[in-house]
């Protein structure tokens, strides 16, 4: 059994969200690690920090997942955040599919079992870049190989 990729899960999983696509400039606006310069607004960027995982279960970690809800204003970013929190919190069994980058065409599927906030979203002004605030926050996920 592979290693899940947890990015890639995660990135394939929240393109397929519709109420959060469409408050964002693009369908791509959702990157991973950061968020490029000069990306368009309002934008999600995510990394995934850390987590757990259990030699006695194995394809089945739990990555603790940062992400940032950019906007040119706060207002904008605390809705990205809220679509984000509607498709995330609480969900359960999402099957997602994505390709595997490094032997094509071979799909990989795995389940989102479940997705938890485990830190609420806090608001930010981005001090490097004038006019770019972000809401930040984190949620836990338990995810499995299908």
């Amino acid at each position: 059994m592979a290693i899940a990729d947890t990015n890639s899960i995660i990135r394939a999983y929240l393109i397929t969200c519709g109420t959060l696509t469409a408050l964002l400039a693009t369908v791509d606006s959702i990157y991973c690690p950061c968020l490029p310069e000069n990306a368009g607004l309002p934008a999600v960027s995510f990394l995934t920090r850390g987590g757990t995982s259990t030699p006695y279960i194995p394809g089945i970690p739990s990555p603790s997942v940062e992400f940032d809800c950019w906007a040119d204003n706060l207002i904008d970013a605390r809705e990205v955040y809220r679509a984000l929190y509607d498709n995330l919190q609480g969900n359960q069994n999402q099957i997602v599919a994505y390709p595997f980058p490094l032997v094509f065409p071979i799909i990989w599927s795995h389940s989102i079992m479940s997705a938890i906030e485990d830190s609420r979203g806090a608001d930010l002004v981005d001090i490097e870049i004038p006019n770019r605030f972000r809401k930040r926050t984190s949620f836990t996920f338990m995810l499995r190989a299908e």
